[in-house]
């Protein structure tokens, strides 16, 4: 099929973006990598009056350091994350294991963090990886720009707290703590049908060691709920103990037992609880193996620079 009508803008200005937007707040639709959008108008699920382009507005095509955070622009494709040097330490070693897994090259040629989030698949990669780390989002409408939390931004499948007259214009990701708090160390698995598929469960891991224990843990769950979520109950269970193989055990099985995966063809709830349990303890296997091995991967140059490259 092809898509229904529509009117179409291609500002060179975020303030034309939102003012072409909030015209038509109910009707019209933000438009960066597409890979999502286009394709359901096609199908003519989505039939928006009028699409706004965004891809003209360069002061969204940027990656840099702001204070304690990575500030990724909406325009940043998934490509941009596939090497561990787009940000410093443990944060860009996990965006590196992430972005390789999300479809296929074509897709993360043109696909976008933000329009990830903005779709706010429930399955979706970096939406897991946002609530994992309690990321901040951008958003920005005719009132001015305000910064939601990831575990408040997702409300559902396909629903977040974006208002219609509203353009997700950056995401904030922590930086990871470094040598002063501990050794920090993250993990990635996802299970899919097929290679380049989307995934049926998808577990983010980070964990922060001091002299062999767990002092923070971070479990970030996608295909667990109608939305991603935090395992806290596996979270809690893990601070205050050493890394060993039946602690992750443990917090794999609470894990699994406080998840509430939707049903689908290929994948029913005691499937996916069953799958939830063994990547959880997987990546929690991965962030105490990157633990162990954090200098080694953090970028760091021989002539002594950090090694990553903001843009």
């Amino acid at each position: 099929m092809k898509p229904a009508p529509f009117d179409y803008t291609a500002p060179a200005e975020l303030s034309d973006a939102v003012t072409a937007l909030a015209e038509r707040p109910e009707t019209a639709r933000v438009l960066a990598g597409g890979q999502s959008l286009v394709l359901e108008m096609h199908y003519r699920r989505e039939r928006p009056a009028l699409l706004v382009d965004i891809n003209n507005v360069r002061e969204l095509d940027t990656i840099t350091a702001d204070g304690d955070a990575l500030r990724v622009g909406a325009l940043a494709r998934h490509r941009a994350f596939e090497t561990p040097t787009v940000a410093p330490g443990a944060l860009g070693r996990l965006l590196s294991r992430v972005s390789p897994l999300i479809a296929h090259p074509p897709v993360r040629a043109r696909g976008t963090m933000a329009g990830s989030l903005a779709w706010a698949n429930p399955v979706s990669e970096w939406c897991a990886t946002a609530v994992a780390l309690d990321a901040g989002i951008e958003l920005t409408g005719p009132a001015g720009s305000r910064l939601v939390g990831a575990g408040e931004f997702f409300l559902g499948p396909f629903r977040t707290a974006r208002q219609p007259d509203e353009i997700l214009t950056s995401v904030r990701l922590p930086l990871l703590p470094g040598a002063e708090t501990g050794t920090v160390g993250v993990g990635f698995c996802e299970q899919h049908r097929t290679h380049a598929s989307f995934a049926q469960v998808a577990v983010v891991a980070v964990l922060t060691l001091r002299d062999g224990v767990i002092v923070e843990a971070r479990l970030g769950l996608a295909g667990a709920a109608d939305r991603p979520v935090r395992a806290h109950e596996a979270e809690r269970h893990l601070v205050g103990r050493e890394p060993e193989p039946d602690v992750f055990a443990q917090a794999a099985a609470l894990a699994a037992a406080g998840a509430d995966p939707l049903s689908e063809p290929h994948a029913g709830v005691e499937y996916r609880r069953h799958v939830i349990g063994v990547l959880v303890r997987r990546a929690l296997v991965q962030a105490r193996e990157d633990s162990e091995s954090a200098d080694f991967f953090s970028g760091a140059g021989r002539d002594g620079h950090d090694g990553w490259e903001a843009r």
